[in-house]
């Protein structure tokens, strides 16, 4: 079991530092350049009072939520996940399961906002839709996919952050590590100055 267990974290271990980045215009990005402007991003739609928002399915969707706390109460950062059981079953009921998330951006997101999108797919259609709403709206968007390197939502993002794992599993952890180390970083994580928060 121990070779099997040790293969397993040595390629989860690998996937953060070998993610792509690109731009909206299919640029390629340096790992550390994306995290900068994002964080950078962060800060300033904080700064000018706008919200950092949150969409994901099932366990994009914890993650989600879980990156909306931290950001909201480690970094003091005004955030949100838009998956509230009540409202995606009423919109799911409602109006289709693909209208979820744009419904409700298309009421909520403004103008400067800053829009987090993660699919380990990229082709989930309700997640697409939010982004477009996103767009439309005027707010920034910032993607996480994985799978197929021609998923639709990679070049939908202002940055776009995408695994090159087929696995769920690898996909969701390295989407997981990639905004935790936004939050910690942006707090002032160093290697000397581990954070206690």
């Amino acid at each position: 079991m121990k070779p099997l267990l040790n293969a397993y974290f040595e390629k989860a271990a690998g996937l953060p530092l070998a993610t792509e980045v690109t731009s909206r215009e299919g640029t390629a990005l340096p790992l550390g350049d994306a995290f900068a402007s994002t964080l950078e991003n962060i800060k300033a739609i904080h700064e000018s009072g706008n919200v950092l928002r949150f969409i994901g399915n099932g366990g994009s969707a914890s993650i989600a939520s879980h990156m909306a706390v931290d950001f909201s109460k480690r970094g003091g950062i005004r955030a949100n996940a838009l998956n509230d059981p009540s409202m995606l079953t009423c919109l799911g009921n409602d109006l289709g399961y693909e209208e979820v998330f744009s419904h409700q951006l298309g009421l909520h997101i403004r103008e400067g906002d800053l829009l987090v999108a993660i699919s380990s797919s990229g082709a989930s259609d309700n997640i697409l839709r939010g982004v477009n709403i996103a767009r439309d709206k005027g707010a920034l968007t910032v993607t996480l996919s994985g799978f197929n390197p021609e998923n639709p939502l990679r070049g939908l993002g202002d940055v776009n952050y995408y695994v090159n794992s087929s696995e769920y599993g690898f996909v969701e952890l390295t989407h997981m590590a990639l905004l935790s180390a936004m939050i910690d970083l942006l707090l002032g994580w160093h290697p000397d100055r581990p954070l206690n928060r």
